[in-house]
């Protein structure tokens, strides 16, 4: 059991069925156009790659928020013993349509009884931001209590100075969330404060798809 549940956010549910209204469309973006699909982004790619080099070995690795499981079985390819997570059931259906070898369950992040020391990685890919600013630290000490000494956290979230409410995502579909955005110097701090040490950081540039964004890869001490 966690000595100290994590806060249910108070928009969990909302979020869920926002998520489940666009989990189709959204796979069919992916699938169609690469967008979400690291291996048509070569600064992402690196990333996931340098994860994957360097938590080989060390034992499971949880993706958390996985969507449609895209890097979930990328990084099952590449030989790690990995497992995806998401909030949405319905992403979790296209997960396992998509990639029936791999191992994925319905989960939020504020609700996972992870073992102490039991995961050699956790990523956090472009999945973090809905968490509310109040919930996001207590979710990265889970993380980082998990993970064995020397296991790394990866994330990847958007970069901003305010909370983005939307109303409508990939194609249209009527949605209500919070995007969450954070300065890197922010999100450093947080990841420090969970008792991790930082190891790597890339900024990425707005484009037209997206905004500005970051990449963190950090340790948990030996």
């Amino acid at each position: 059991m966690r000595p100290h549940p994590i806060d249910r956010p108070a928009d969990l549910d909302i979020v869920r069925e926002s998520y489940d209204s666009v989990a189709d469309n959204y796979v069919h973006m992916v699938l169609t156009s690469g967008i979400g699909d690291i291996r048509t982004h070569p600064w992402l790619k690196a990333s996931i790659d340098a994860f994957a080099d360097s938590v080989g070995g060390l034992g499971p690795v949880l993706d958390v928020g996985c969507g449609p499981g895209t890097v979930t079985a990328y990084l099952t390819e590449r030989g790690l013993d990995v497992s995806g997570v998401d909030l949405s059931p319905r992403m979790i259906e296209n997960a396992r349509r998509l990639h029936p070898r791999c191992r994925f369950d319905v989960a939020s992040a504020t609700e996972l009884d992870l073992g102490e020391g039991s995961l050699g990685g956790v990523l956090g890919w472009w999945s973090l931001f809905n968490l509310p600013r109040a919930v996001l630290p207590q979710v990265l000490a889970g993380f980082a209590g998990a993970l064995k000494p020397g296991g790394y956290f990866l994330t990847a979230t958007h970069v901003g100075d305010e909370d983005v409410v939307r109303t409508e995502a990939y194609g249209g579909v009527p949605v209500r969330w919070t995007t969450h955005q954070w300065r890197p110097e922010q999100l450093v701090a947080l990841i420090e404060q969970a008792g991790l040490h930082p190891v790597a950081e890339l900024r990425l540039p707005a484009n037209e798809h997206t905004g500005p964004g970051v990449v963190i890869m950090a340790r948990r001490p030996d």
